[in-house]
């Protein structure tokens, strides 16, 4: 048995080192020998991720000593539905209202005792009762038998009950202020209990969220609908305020791969009562709270996505960003609206290029705008639903947008006429085209020569954007994401040379966009495109030529950059191929360029600079790059150039280091894909990433990580700041971000001297937990966030 120090986390919050600050705090209270482990409870909240970051931070910023487990976060999520991915994560513990055999022995018992000490109040202890009942239904049903459901000239206790069902139904926990009751009834109170909790104001709830769901079905059985007590409801209790019973409005609930089109009371609204209704509902509230702009948000999405009634959702849509004009997520609805609207009309055999270009360019207006918010949202408060929180994401909708528009524009204005692929890809003139019988899309001809340029822009921000990262450890991007940027890509810009440009009188530039291997995260994706031998030959010969021909000082450093990479590349299936340039060679050219300037450099510089002068073990190095400095000009890098757009993001690991001698070490994510994929974190015990990867040994001292190699010590980060638990001796396998070396997989050496295997979460064994059937349901994620460990031996 362990005595924890407990602390709950309620109400909203955009300050989260202050609470991380408070959790150390608590852990170290009493001084040194007198730590002990935090149990933070969260309350459905989705800081989690960005709340175990501050709390590592602060521990390493502070140099804690530990010797136990911080804290251990446990957070409650409701859910009314349990999807597969739910089953499927093995950090959440699923709970169902069912009671194990030894529980329900242990309600008897104490049902027995409450009847002794409570003889006529007993059976009002709903919560209790029902639990003992084993949640039944028809138990509740039972409870709820003696309401009046009338319809018609209801007394307003009557109506009070109602308003707390439909709350209570949808936002289990959440009650009603004593002073808002009273003054809906007329300070008559009618018998009703306000109870109140430490630090809280009086208020009333249902028993239970179960009856609370009952009583709703009761009242719309009598004609008393979701939609007529949500409407008194606004009428009678709601002002300017936003408060958390409003929430089941918007906030939508989480899928299997994204969130529910509308809130789960739309959707009962909607299957139980009317469209209409679902719009009169969401109308009233955008009505009655002129402040907000989630509202109208959720009913200009509603109108586009279950009317298909463009012209009402326009204008919601837009009533929304005037409400919040830098909040680039409600921006995203308008652009949505216009591009639904397009995608909608296209199919109409009459449409013509006229129309077409008239809604795009309202579409694309509208992402740019988007585009533009995003950009300056890092670190601003945003709001999602009724709860303030930092923007910890970049929106990358309003650039994704775009691109989905321009796929549309290009598929239906080439239908029409062939000669418009020619027109979009810049092969022949707007002016002459437009000339030739088509003067009517004049005004049009801005937009139009813009597109292939645009279109380009967007996609070389996605290649290095989907390339470099991904959502998260354990989550992808949606299938369609990269299929459409590639799509978007090859229409416009990888087909065709351009009039006027410098690809039509540089032949290579063209080749290697045809390739899409005209980027640096382009080429450092060749292998996962599949491309073999023949094709690494002609880009690796392409990028050499290109080289050859550039004078621009800018441009022969980007130039020289990919043309290393490229033999980088190459070697990966080819070691011995006559076409790769020596190493010597390509260490020489980066140096040159590292001396010239070392500052002021793309991280693909220094990620190069990384790989090519890592140091071998046992091999003197014969060139003198401080690769301590290098690491931390690169992060410096990172963060000017990607860590707006890559926040929250994982990186991914680019280049591994493996076995062997010159670029032969180095192991392309590429060859072990497919388990980092689908094994996660024990992808480092397959035989066959063992044999490719080299251990590197190293030490850990302040919570930070260091490669030792050959008498250096080389700053690296953990990919799990959560291993590096104590200092010592580790030993890890290196990888390369585009920020930078990652430790992954640390292991410390037990006493025997081999390496033993830390698992830094471990779940939590609890009993008689099983899988929920009924309409409530709890999940509790835990994380047992162990950002040290229980030691065994020390």
């Amino acid at each position: 048995m362990k005595t924890l120090r407990c602390a709950v986390l309620t109400g909203a919050t955009s300050d989260i080192s202050a609470i991380a600050k408070q959790v150390i705090h608590l852990f170290t209270a009493g001084g040194q020998g007198h730590q002990n482990t935090v149990l933070l409870m969260l309350d459905d909240m989705c800081i989690q991720k960005n709340l175990q970051d501050a709390i590592m931070k602060e521990i390493t910023d502070r140099n804690i000593p530990t010797h136990m487990p911080v804290v251990i976060i446990l957070n409650c999520v409701r859910k009314a539905v349990i999807k597969q991915v739910d089953h499927d994560n093995s950090r959440h513990v699923i709970l169902r209202t069912e009671l194990s055999e030894a529980e329900k022995h242990q309600f008897e018992e104490k049902q027995i005792e409450i009847s002794r000490s409570y003889s006529n109040e007993h059976k009002q202890f709903h919560g209790f009762n029902i639990m003992r009942e084993n949640f039944s239904g028809d138990y509740v049903k039972e409870m709820c038998a003696f309401l009046d459901v009338r319809k018609k000239r209801r007394p307003k206790k009557s109506q009070l009950l109602a308003f707390l069902s439909l709350v209570n139904a949808y936002v289990p926990g959440s009650h009603l202020l004593q002073s808002q009751c009273q003054a809906f009834l007329g300070h008559q109170d009618g018998g009703l209990t306000f109870p109140s909790r430490h630090g809280q104001d009086k208020h009333v709830r249902m028993a239970h969220p179960l009856i609370a769901q009952q009583c709703v079905e009761l009242l719309a059985t009598a004609g008393v609908t979701r939609s007529d007590t949500l409407r008194n409801f606004l009428i009678d209790f709601c002002g300017e305020d936003v408060q958390q019973h409003l929430m089941p409005l918007t906030k939508r609930e989480m899928g299997e791969e994204r969130k529910d089109t509308f809130s789960r009371l739309i959707h009962d609204i909607e299957a139980k009562e009317s469209k209409s209704s679902c719009v009169s509902v969401l109308q009233l509230a955008s009505e009655k709270i002129t402040q907000n702009p989630f509202f109208p948000q959720a009913l200009a999405r509603f109108f586009y996505i279950r009317m298909r009634k463009y012209d009402e959702a326009e204008q919601w849509a837009k009533i929304a960003k005037d409400r919040d004009p830098n909040n680039s997520f409600v921006a995203d609805t308008l652009g949505q609206v216009y591009k639904n609207h397009l995608k909608n009309r296209v199919h109409d055999p009459s449409i013509s290029a006229h129309e077409i270009l008239q809604l795009s360019e309202k579409a694309f207006e509208a992402f740019k705008d988007e585009e533009r918010a995003a950009e300056n949202e890092q670190g601003a408060d945003m709001q999602d639903d009724v709860t303030t929180k930092v923007s910890h994401i970049f929106n990358n909708r309003g650039l994704f947008g775009y691109l989905q528009v321009a796929n549309i524009v290009f598929d239906s204005l080439v239908s029409l006429d062939n000669s418009w692929q020619k027109v979009l890809t810049m092969e022949i003139s707007a002016d002459s085209f437009i000339s030739n019988g088509q003067k009517k899309l004049f005004k049009y001809k801005p937009l139009i020569i813009s597109l292939r340029d645009e279109v380009e822009r967007k996609c070389d921000f996605f290649d290095g954007y989907l390339t470099y990262s991904k959502p998260s450890i354990k989550k992808n991007e949606p299938h369609y994401f990269q299929t459409d940027v590639k799509n978007c890509y090859r229409k416009f810009v990888g087909t065709c040379t351009p009039i006027h440009s410098q690809s039509a009188i540089d032949v290579p530039l063209q080749k290697l966009k045809e390739e899409m291997a005209i980027t640096f995260p382009g080429l450092l994706c060749c292998l996962n495109k599949g491309y073999d031998e023949s094709n690494l030959h002609r880009i690796t010969t392409l990028w050499g030529e290109k080289i050859s021909k550039i004078k621009n000082k800018d441009g022969d450093n980007k130039a020289s950059q990919n043309f290393i990479l490229a033999n980088i590349i190459l070697s990966e299936v080819e070691a011995a191929s006559p076409m790769l340039t020596p190493l010597p060679i390509l260490r020489s050219s980066l140096e040159t360029n590292l001396l010239a300037n070392f500052g002021n450099r793309t991280p693909e510089f220094y990620f190069l600079v990384l790989l090519l002068f890592w140091p071998e073990e046992h091999k003197k190095m014969e060139f003198n790059v401080d690769l301590n400095k290098s690491v931390l000009e690169m992060q410096e890098s990172y963060n000017n150039t990607y860590k707006k757009h890559l926040r929250s993001r994982y990186l991914r690991p680019l280049i591994f280091l493996g076995k062997g001698e010159g670029l032969s070490r180095l192991v392309h994510r590429s060859k072990i894909d497919n388990l980092l994929e689908n094994l996660s974190g024990k992808v480092w015990s397959e035989t066959s990433v063992q044999d490719l990867l080299l251990p590197v040994n190293g030490v850990v001292r302040q919570h930070r990580v260091f490669a030792c190699v050959n008498g250096k010590e080389i700053k690296v980060c953990a990919d799990q700041q959560s291993k590096v638990w104590k200092s010592g001796e580790v030993c890890f396998y290196l990888g390369f971000t585009i920020r930078g070396p990652v430790a992954y997989d640390i292991q410390y050496p037990s006493h025997s001297g081999r390496i033993k295997e830390e698992e830094p979460r471990k779940m939590l064994e609890v009993s008689d937990i099983k899988l929920i059937k009924d309409s409530k349901t709890v999940i509790l994620k835990i994380c047992i966030s162990i950002f040290s460990h229980l030691c065994s031996s020390s």
